[in-house]
């Protein structure tokens, strides 16, 4: 069963915006529910699920932006869970926090999930926004690309009640009634507000890089240990 899914995890980067929910629904498939990337990976499967949907119903003005900075923003997901398993010491300080916890017990689904979000949002995202823009020879304030970024916080929006619901089981209502308040950290981090902290450091990455590679290296190094600090901070054991 663990080389089943390490085979899985250790898979190659995806090439389009088909191919990363199918590859997100594998690695629910090869996961035991409560591990802690499982529980991240359930969540980002519903996102990108209704990202693709909404991409193909002609939702952005600039539907082939969009598309590429899903594809980049997953492989850097998918990325990290591959050195997880091939190169341990090669991943992020923000993705370490969740992926050395995910066997621990005492760390419930919902504290993994928003992890999850934290590293993905805050330090891969204004990642995968300059790598796209590089890749299609734009820039962040070119065209429509900054209005179809706020577009996605709509598809956020109408995938959150079935993601709320996805961690509303007994396992997690019996432990918010032993610690009163866990099920309101989920109020605590608003995915808004992470993604327009993600875009204005990706503006500032972006920025730097045309000034310094110096520079950038050492903003994303500083924002990778903030992040892991706040993801290692999120994932303190609660159960015991």
């Amino acid at each position: 069963m663990r080389v089943q899914a390490d085979a899985v995890l250790t898979g190659p980067p995806v090439n389009s915006i088909d191919e990363l929910p199918e590859r997100l629904a594998a690695i629910d498939q090869a996961l035991p529910p409560t591990d802690g990337l499982a529980c991240f990976n359930r969540m980002y499967r519903l996102v990108t699920a209704s990202v693709k949907q909404h991409v193909g119903a002609g939702f952005f003005a600039d539907p082939g932006w969009i598309a590429q900075l899903d594809i980049v923003f997953g492989n850097v997901y998918l990325d990290a869970v591959r050195a997880s398993v091939q190169q341990p010491d090669q991943v992020s300080r923000a993705w370490a926090a969740l992926l050395d916890r995910r066997a621990d017990t005492r760390v419930t689904p919902l504290q993994f999930a928003l992890a999850g979000m934290n590293a993905h949002l805050n330090r891969d995202l204004p990642v995968a926004v300059v790598t796209t823009c590089t890749t299609l020879s734009t820039s962040p304030d070119a065209g429509s690309h900054h209005a179809d970024f706020q577009l996605v916080n709509t598809v956020l929006a109408q995938v959150e009640p079935t993601i709320r619901q996805s961690f509303l089981d007994a396992l997690l209502q019996s432990a918010d009634r032993a610690i009163p308040g866990l099920q309101d950290v989920v109020a605590n981090f608003d995915m808004v507000k992470a993604r327009e902290t993600a875009w204005a450091n990706a503006t500032t990455l972006w920025a730097l890089r045309q000034v310094s590679a110096g520079g950038a290296t050492d903003f994303l190094d500083g924002l990778d240990h903030l992040v892991g600090f706040a993801g290692r901070g999120l994932l303190v054991p609660v159960l015991f």
